[in-house]
């Protein structure tokens, strides 16, 4: 399969299991993420590996952030959550790096950066034959899921977590709109 095949073939995989990467192809996948577009050279992206049973306890971590935030899952929800997390081999918490020293290059381009890394963990964990899903879910938007990871709200954005394993299900190919419906020719005048 070509890299153009494969990114054209990629589809966002919530439903795995293990086994996921080895310890290899987690150096692939990361590695990939250093290669993303970055205005001066900054590396924003900052990345934790959560591994088999500390998935589980990330997930009941998350779900009592968000009923002590005042955001409570329901019932359902918080079953749905800890079902899908008990299969997950590989989760990867992804924040950016703010360096406030640095205020030449806006926080947006940082962002953006981060984005471009988990972009490119998503298409190799795919070429790879992984299925991954980016999520916001799990706590993303509560004060104690970031900070129990390491990742105060001062120097960091958090942006929500990559899952990696095995697909669960063979999902066919994902229908994408046509590109015509969002571009345009620009003309001067």
């Amino acid at each position: 399969m070509t890299i153009i095949d494969s990114i054209l073939q990629r589809r966002s995989m919530k439903m795995v299991q293990g086994p996921g990467p080895n310890a290899e192809q987690l150096d692939t996948l990361l590695r990939a993420a250093m290669c993303a577009p970055d205005h001066g050279r900054l590396r924003p992206w900052r990345f934790k590996l959560i591994c088999d049973a500390d998935v589980v306890a990330l997930g009941e971590l998350a779900i009592a952030a968000n009923e002590r935030a005042g955001t409570p899952l329901t019932e359902q929800k918080a079953a749905s959550t800890r079902a899908w997390l008990a299969k997950v081999p590989l989760l990867i918490a992804v924040a950016c790096h703010l360096d406030h020293s640095n205020e030449k290059i806006p926080e947006e381009e940082r962002l953006l950066a981060c984005g471009a890394a988990v972009t490119n963990i998503l298409n190799v964990a795919h070429a790879l034959g992984f299925g991954a899903f980016w999520s916001t879910g799990l706590g993303t938007y509560t004060d104690e899921v970031p900070e129990a990871l390491g990742f105060d709200a001062l120097d960091y954005r958090f942006m929500g977590f990559v899952s990696i394993g095995t697909p669960i299900h063979k999902l066919g190919a994902p229908e994408r709109p046509d590109p015509a419906e969002f571009v345009q020719q620009w003309h001067a005048s």
